[in-house]
């Protein structure tokens, strides 16, 4: 039986070596990822679009360790640092910036204001969903959790799918770490009148996910994935299409281990499919699921290990 502490080890390094074993495959199809990986993706081996180093963190990690180091360091004012942490980050000249991302942290250099950022409506990428776990393993209080996820999307993402998938998947994480059931988390976040207060195609996301979970999940294909209004599928990065992926992959009860390598083998936006539904299953099954050989090269594995006390205690109001 898993502990709180080992739930959080595994949602936070969950997003790490999802993005790590999705690196390598990241924009191809699912017909190349079987070509190139024609026994599966069962290892961390680097390489991909922008020839990453195994282990090493893609913006998807990197920009998850910015919001995690906002609550280490300025836990009263988790927003304004973490949009700090993310544009010291894009200043470093990081490969692979989305375009989201870039406008949003643009916007708020010339602001000042994290409220005054954001990429806007119609911008509806997945880039702010898996760096926003940090808020659903610091904050039990409900309220303040959708507050601040709200606000950290919106940094970046502020499109009401983005801000609202962000505060179901904090939900859910919540939920898994406190020890709830997948079944039960993912149901909840499916009844939560607050859903209403966002675009009503995030509960149909959820939705889609139940559906496709367990077994449209081993044989998943862009044309098994229910089709969205917004966005076509094809792995690519619409977050409705990642929340999706994620909650299909929680509710597949196999092994963290057997069910990441699924969600990474579709191809497309990999790293970052990866990293979101690998932070829900790390908060399932806790770290002590996750093979040693993913966890031993990841860049930041010891500091997000070493975090694991700091966000418990912010958890328990400490």
């Amino acid at each position: 039986m898993s502990t709180i502490e080992d739930r959080v080890a595994g949602a936070l390094l969950g997003v790490h070596v999802g993005d790590a074993l999705g690196a390598g495959c990241e924009f191809m199809s699912p017909a190349q990822v079987q070509e190139h990986f024609p026994l599966g993706v069962w290892q961390i081996t680097g390489g991909g679009a922008f020839d990453w180093e195994p282990g090493a963190a893609t913006d998807d990690t990197s920009l998850t360790k910015a919001v995690l180091d906002a609550y280490l360091e300025s836990p009263d004012d988790a927003v304004r640092s973490a949009a700090d942490h993310m544009l010291a980050w894009m200043h470093t000249g990081p490969p692979d910036v989305g375009m989201a991302t870039h406008i949003g942290l643009s916007r708020y250099e010339d602001s000042g204001d994290p409220a005054q950022a954001g990429a806007g409506h119609g911008q509806a990428g997945n880039g702010s969903l898996m760096r926003t776990i940090p808020v659903g393993l610091a904050r039990a209080d409900k309220r303040r959790r959708h507050q601040e996820a709200v606000a950290i999307s919106a940094i970046t993402h502020d499109d009401a799918r983005c801000t609202g998938a962000c505060v179901a998947y904090c939900d859910l994480v919540d939920d898994l770490v406190d020890g709830i059931s997948p079944e039960e988390a993912v149901d909840k976040a499916i009844s939560h009148e607050w859903l209403d207060e966002f675009s009503p195609h995030v509960r149909r996301a959820l939705v889609f996910g139940k559906d496709l979970a367990p077994e449209s999940l081993h044989l998943a294909s862009p044309e098994i994935i229910p089709a969205m209004e917004h966005g076509p599928y094809g792995g690519g990065g619409y977050v409705l299409d990642a929340l999706t992926i994620a909650v299909g992959a929680l509710l597949t009860p196999d092994p963290f281990e057997d069910v990441l390598p699924l969600v990474v083998q579709l191809g497309g936006d990999a790293d970052t499919n990866g990293a979101i539904a690998g932070g829900l299953l790390g908060a399932r099954d806790g770290i002590g699921a996750i093979p040693d050989e993913w966890l031993e090269p990841l860049e930041h594995g010891a500091h997000f290990r070493d975090a694991v006390p700091a966000l418990v205690a912010l958890r328990s109001g400490g």
